[in-house]
């Protein structure tokens, strides 16, 4: 039974093109601590629970949106690079997805326990916010430099 669970090859393309610039976006907004007043919008929320302020369940709120953009894209973005099938599909290249995945999980993980024991107060917030996103960061850089060392191996056995 063959599963077709990932994005057309042209999809790893498209993705590259827009995770690239809105990760210089993302650096630049939250360095800068970014929120232009045209992103300001009252939204829905499940929960909120403000430093100094209000607190309640289900209702709307005042929120600079810049921030979920630029979230949402970057998540978008880097599953249409990282599930998108290769040009050479086959079982091999299968199996180092799954291997790349697994390792990808194993190591954030890591990351994220190591942060749990060392790292405090708002610092381990931002772990967390960037936490994310390095699952699928490392899973893309193992799994392309396991595909180029295939590649390698494979024009030296020609």
């Amino acid at each position: 039974m063959k599963l077709n669970y990932l994005f057309p090859h042209r999809f790893k393309r498209i993705g590259t093109l827009i995770l690239i610039p809105f990760i210089l976006i993302g650096w630049y907004v939250v360095n800068y601590d970014i929120e232009p007043e045209m992103f300001d919008f009252t939204v829905p929320a499940i929960f909120v629970d403000e430093i100094m302020g209000e607190k309640f369940v289900f209702g709307m709120t005042e929120n600079n949106i810049l921030n979920e953009i630029v979230g949402v894209v970057l998540i978008i973005s880097f599953l249409m690079v990282a599930f998108s099938k290769e040009k050479q599909e086959d079982e091999l290249i299968a199996k180092i997805r799954l291997d790349s995945l697994v390792w990808a999980t194993y190591v954030n993980y890591a990351v994220l326990l190591f942060s749990m024991l060392f790292i405090y107060g708002m610092s381990f917030l931002w772990v967390m916010i960037f936490n994310m996103f390095t699952i699928l960061l490392f899973f893309i850089v193992r799994f392309n430099w396991q595909v180029k060392k295939l590649n390698k191996t494979m024009t030296h056995e020609e």
